[in-house]
């Protein structure tokens, strides 16, 4: 591992490539002491090193999960027309509790620099799309809910940009109103929490419910890492919860 990733304290791939790895240079080169975009570029060579050697397969790590939020986390944030500080707090105090004090320090670094930069969200999905499972897909757009929840309210421009990368990223609309649901407190958000209707029978509630926990469940996280594990269980949370409030109102 190279000098740019021990700083980061984290092995990155296929995000050092395409217009993630071009955000990063730029922020890198303009916003980090002691490196370069040339750094960037040098890592990239080793990353590219590393996959030839291991026959073209080499597996997505927290490294680059973390990039890709750093990068989509810019996009959401500067979809109002402002950057505020209560968005850009809670990427940190996430970047804390997933990576470390020390680690998120040095990711925000970055964050401050890539936030500067256009990016075309079409772009960077279809890059991540290409190297990135399913449920990791799905824990991204977890966290920018997050994100555009951090001021106490989501406006439509904010919706309408993590719906776009929704899209961009292949995750249909029943994952996308599912996520969205765990984050407002309406009459029926159990219901889209399970991705179900409330006409929906008893049989096809508990169908539901084994479903979606098998679709969040932390284990399809693992190869990220142990840091990810925390952000998996709130989702996985949302959906023991729903499922006990609808049981509960209706006398399961």
């Amino acid at each position: 591992m190279g000098s740019f990733t021990k700083w980061l304290g984290a092995g990155l791939g296929f995000t050092l490539g395409g217009p993630i790895g071009a955000a990063i240079g730029f922020a890198v080169g303009s916003f980090v002491d002691g490196f370069s975009e040339d750094d960037v570029k040098g890592e990239q060579q080793e990353y590219q090193e590393r996959v030839r050697s291991a026959s073209g397969t080499v597996n997505t790590n927290s490294g680059d999960f973390e990039m890709s939020l750093l990068v989509l986390a810019s996009i959401v944030i500067k979809s109002d027309g402002k950057v505020d500080q209560r968005e850009l707090d809670f990427v940190r105090a996430q970047f804390v509790g997933m990576y470390g004090k020390e680690r998120a320090n040095n990711a925000f670094k970055l964050f401050k620099g890539i936030i500067k930069k256009e990016v075309s969200s079409r772009q960077v999905c279809i890059q991540i799309r290409e190297h990135m499972s399913h449920a990791s897909r799905l824990q991204l757009l977890h966290f920018l809910f997050g994100i555009a929840k951090a001021d106490g309210f989501v406006i439509p421009s904010e919706i309408e940009e993590i719906k776009k990368i929704a899209g961009y990223l292949y995750i249909n609309q029943n994952d996308f109103d599912s996520i969205k649901a765990m984050f407002y407190d309406e009459s029926d958000a159990a219901y889209k929490i399970l991705e179900i209707t409330k006409d929906a029978t008893n049989d096809e509630v508990k169908k539901a419910y084994r479903i979606m926990a098998k679709k969040y469940h932390p284990d399809k996280l693992q190869d990220l890492g142990p840091e990810h594990i925390n952000g998996a269980h709130e989702k996985f949370q949302s959906i023991q919860s729903a499922y006990e409030k609808i049981k509960s109102e209706r006398g399961l």
